[in-house]
């Protein structure tokens, strides 16, 4: 047996290792990965808790993915029906109500780790699955009313039983799934993350002790609530509220109150839930909480269960932000979106140099299912990046992923055309004009697909094509995220969202993501900066006039000519 080493030195060495065994668990599952929205893309998260389930080490490309492994390891623990639990068992859940947290096809997977007959740790992993079953290609559809049509639904159920796969599981996925050989390919690189990090805590605790191990998770959460109320007390202190509004005019509201000991974020007055897909769960959007208050308290790239204790989530069920089964949730991201950035409303106004003006705000998931000449199904699901806000002393970032989607990728061209049948005949900035201000909103995207298969279809919902993204202390708007089709026989047809709709060779899906909100007045703006956006082509010369820059300014004039 080792020597229980208790020391400080000592706890905050496991406390990393633990931070590198999640990164070595992301990058296990990314690299064995079938589809290319989690190895390129790098959807998907993985956790290691403690015992009881509380998040001790998370490595994640999607932000919202850091707290959403820890609901399904309580799930397994608060169900009396799967005890007694023995080494070797893998649980396996997509049901947003039981331990899914989001939405179908985000699946999720999760395992004991014992050591000397005792559960120390739990590894998890969660990945989207391209195809779950359900009413369209892709399981997420605008049109769906509840969530029986979103596909397969896993409550928490037993995948592995003491080390032995339970085939008739398997066996249903791949019934449900139309890729099911991807589906399955992208569970056994879950499973892959899931052992290497059980392989790395029995290690920590085989060198260091059990009761060592135990102790400096336990201190690391503590070091992590330490490191947020220090954060907390940084933060202009009051009560503000925000509100904002959705595309079908219905308005949501937060009420966010800061002290130094801590942060409760009140969403009860809001709208019903609704019969579309645009709902959210309980967890769902305590994981939006959880991403705002860590990025203004504690922006560091660890989280633990600790970072957000001090942090209270009053919600109303029944509501958007609570939404009660068997509400519909496929689009639960553009619910996701929509609350972090009404929170982050909320707090701009107070603290400019930290939040800055509202981005584009959605996910623009879309999916487009094709058939090449020889009769194979492709489906390329991609979220897609936008504007970003300006915020106090910078403009907006261009081309990049919203609050939620955090460090992720955009699927290369090569790849999306190699494997997806269709063309990419265009990805450059959104030529539409960003939100003006003292700092400009960053540029979204016009990224155009082609099919150049037989024929396609097309699944999308995009929220802010109504309502664009919001200025800050006298900035303009940004502009709204939409999808076109220029079909080939010449018509344009606009959509905000549409659901498997047919697509012709040679037809083209046009996305263009919104820009911006702008900061500050227009006025303000440095004459050098206008003429450095004109000729980095960032605004047009009707876009400069609209600053009050004079039309007889010779310099002027030289960029315009």
């Amino acid at each position: 047996m080792p020597a229980q080493t208790e020391d400080a030195f000592t706890q905050d060495v496991i406390a990393g290792a633990l931070s590198a065994a999640s990164r070595e668990m992301f990058v296990a599952m990314a690299q064995a990965a079938m589809s290319s929205v989690i190895y390129e893309v790098l959807d998907f998260g993985v956790a290691i808790t403690d015992g009881e389930g509380n998040l001790a080490s998370a490595g994640a490309g999607i932000p919202g993915f850091v707290s959403m492994l820890a609901p399904a390891v309580r799930a397994v623990l608060n169900s009396p029906e799967l005890a007694p639990l023995q080494a070797g068992d893998v649980f396996i859940s997509n049901d947003p109500y039981n331990g899914g947290v989001s939405h179908a096809n985000d699946v999720v997977l999760c395992q004991p780790v014992f050591v000397d007959n005792q559960i120390v740790a739990w590894t998890a992993s969660k990945g989207h699955l391209v195809d779950i079953g359900g009413m369209v290609p892709g399981s997420m559809s605008p049109s769906a009313t509840e969530i029986f049509q979103e596909g397969l639904l896993l409550p928490t159920v037993r995948l592995f039983d003491g080390g032995k796969p339970i085939g008739s599981v398997f066996s249903i996925i791949r019934a449900n799934s139309r890729l099911p050989e991807q589906a399955l390919g992208d569970l056994w690189a879950g499973l892959a993350a899931l052992r290497l990090g059980e392989k790395r805590v029995i290690e920590l605790c085989e060198k260091y002790g059990t009761r060592a191990y135990i102790a400096a998770v336990r201190r690391y959460m503590d070091y992590g609530e330490a490191m947020a109320l220090s954060g907390l007390k940084a933060l202009p202190h009051g009560e503000f509220h925000g509100h904002d509004r959705l595309d079908d005019g219905r308005m949501i509201n937060a009420t966010i109150h800061i002290s130094d000991r801590e942060m409760v974020i009140d969403l009860r007055d809001n709208p019903d839930q609704e019969k579309g897909p645009i709902n959210g769960t309980r967890e769902a959007t305590e994981i939006s909480a959880q991403a705002v208050f860590k990025a203004i308290t504690l922006p560091e790239p660890w989280a633990n269960a600790g970072c957000f204790r001090p942090l209270r989530l009053l919600t109303r069920p029944g509501s958007i932000f609570h939404a009660l089964r068997p509400a519909a949730v496929g689009l639960y991201y553009e619910n996701k979106i929509r609350c972090t950035d009404l929170l982050c409303k909320t707090l701009a106004p107070h603290m400019p140099d930290v939040v800055p003006a509202g981005h584009f705000s959605s996910i623009c998931s879309t999916v487009i299912r094709a058939l090449d000449h020889k009769g194979a199904e492709h489906t390329l699901v991609e979220p897609e990046v936008g504007g970003w806000g300006a915020g106090l002393g910078w403009d907006g970032d261009n081309a990049q992923f919203s609050y939620s989607h955090g460090d992720t990728f955009n699927c290369p061209v090569e790849v999306n055309e190699r494997r997806n049948a269709i063309h990419v005949e265009c990805y450059a900035l959104n030529p539409e004009p960003t939100g003006a201000g003292e700092f400009r909103g960053g540029k979204g995207i016009d990224l155009r697909y082609r099919i150049v298969g037989e024929r396609g279809w097309v699944t999308a919902g995009y929220t802010r094509h109504k309502s664009p993204p919001w200025g800050l202390l006298g900035g303009e708007s940004g502009t709204g995220n939409r999808l076109e089709i220029l079909r080939a026989t010449g018509e344009r047809e606009p959509y905000g969202e549409v659901t498997n709709l047919e697509l012709a060779r040679g037809d083209v899906v046009r996305i263009l993501t919104g820009n911006g909100g702008g900061l500050g007045a227009p006025s303000s703006r440095r004459l050098e900066h206008i003429h450095d956006d004109l000729r980095n082509g960032y605004i047009t010369s009707d876009e400069a006039r609209g600053y009050g820059v004079r039309a007889d300014d010779a310099e002027f004039d030289t960029h315009i000519a």
